[in-house]
């Protein structure tokens, strides 16, 4: 019996693997100086810090002085505690030696949520008996939640999690002092739930009130559909993760095979074979592209991460978002839409690192069949409408039209 043709037992489902990616959770980027890229990513995007990361004891003053900046960011767009993070490649690579295998990874994390605690230990010994490489596994904090990391073929490291904390109506996070054991793998089941772990902290005395709290950088001063915000636009989804790879098949064994994701689609582009998986209902949380196609988009030269999306609210907003960023000097880019079906109006804004961020408003919906809208049936865009500042001021509605995740809670 093949790999694939193996049956496990998921929460009483029978599937091939020990687990189900549900959706993309988080992700992450290596950058050249984090604190220009909170600029960016805080008060441009919207991003809120829920916690720092202190590289600074990882290696001796006098050889971290030469590496700039040591702090890491940990950012959300809503109550999870973070969903997108940055942290400093110069001291990573320094102190870790990471990635020196892969020099031109600067992805920090692509994060998949599974269903359950059992389904992370589960997969964590799936992934051990299958001699894949791992690069870590147990509890991260910040963050508390529970995973194992396993790396691609091209060496991007992916995390397998259960759950990760929530930050509430007060904005903290929850405080350092709770941070008290640190895993390095995945525990004994059954474990403690979250909210005993919480209970003894409080009846320690810690203060709840005591972790980080974000401070809004920009006023709000812009009417974004009757919330003010600080910029007219609000972020309401992560995702979908762009790579490029060396090897297509390589890496679908891996992301296909492995880790579960279903193909909704493929495309060739200028004799280029694009592949498309989703984790759920999505046409797409990952899109592979080979790396020879790298140069002919004009896209970071020395980077295996072809952009990383960033979903705003409604198609209004996107108009807004890029306008907005245009005026803060922020280099908006365009790329043509055949490489991303299932998505029809977007841009892509420039990072300080000269990584892509995706601005999208809308994506495709998969149904019951597992079959992607035939090409014929989108929307087609025209040369003149792939152009943000010839957008048409309105669309009309798709049957799929604001379904998918839904984003919980107020905009800020």
């Amino acid at each position: 019996m093949s790999d694939t043709e193996k049956q496990c037992v998921v929460g009483g489902v029978v599937l091939p693997r020990p687990f189900k990616v549900r959706r993309l959770g988080h992700f992450g980027i290596n950058v050249h100086d984090p604190e220009v890229s909170r600029q960016f990513y805080e008060k441009l995007l919207g991003f809120r810090i829920s916690d720092v990361l202190d590289f600074s004891g990882r290696l001796p003053p006098e050889e971290l002085a030469k590496h700039g900046p040591h702090i890491g960011y940990f950012t959300r767009h809503g109550t999870e505690h973070h969903s997108f993070v940055f942290f400093p490649r110069r001291v990573l690579s320094a102190a870790y030696g990471f990635p020196s295998d892969y020099p031109e990874v600067v992805t920090n994390q692509i994060t998949w949520q599974v269903g359950s605690l059992r389904e992370v230990v589960d997969g964590y010994e799936w992934f051990v008996g299958k001699d894949m490489r791992i690069q870590r596994s147990g509890r991260d904090l910040p963050g508390s939640n529970w995973n194992v990391y396993p790396f691609d073929p091209d060496g991007h490291v992916n995390e397998l999690y259960y759950g990760i904390e929530q930050i509430g109506w007060n904005g903290a996070s929850k405080p350092y002092a709770m941070h008290k054991v640190r895993h390095t793998r995945p525990p004994g089941l059954p474990h403690p739930s979250e909210y005993s772990e919480v209970q003894q902290g409080l009846a320690e005395g810690i203060d709840s009130r005591s972790g980080w709290q974000q401070q809004e950088p920009m006023p709000e001063t812009h009417d974004v559909d009757g919330v003010l915000l600080g910029r007219p636009y609000k972020v309401v989804r992560v995702g979908p993760v762009r790579l490029f790879v060396q090897d297509m098949e390589q890496s679908l064994r891996f992301y296909r095979d492995e880790l579960g994701l279903v193909i909704t689609e493929e495309v060739i582009y200028n004799g280029h074979r694009c592949v498309f998986l989703r984790a759920n209902t999505e046409h797409h949380s990952l899109a592979l592209y080979p790396l020879a196609l790298r140069a002919e988009l004009g896209l970071h030269p020395n980077a295996t991460l072809f952009s990383f999306g960033m979903q705003v609210a409604n198609y209004q907003q996107l108009r807004d978002a890029v306008a907005f960023l245009k005026e803060q000097g922020v280099t908006i880019k365009t790329l043509p839409p055949e490489l991303f079906p299932g998505i029809d109006y977007c841009a892509f804004a420039l990072d300080p690192d000269g990584f892509a961020i995706q601005l999208y408003y809308y994506m495709e919906q998969v149904g019951w069949d597992g079959k992607p809208r035939p090409a014929e049936l989108r929307p087609r865009l025209s040369p003149e409408q792939r152009d943000p500042d010839h957008w048409p001021a309105t669309v009309p509605a798709a049957s799929d039209s604001y379904q998918g995740e839904t984003y919980f809670g107020p905009w800020s």
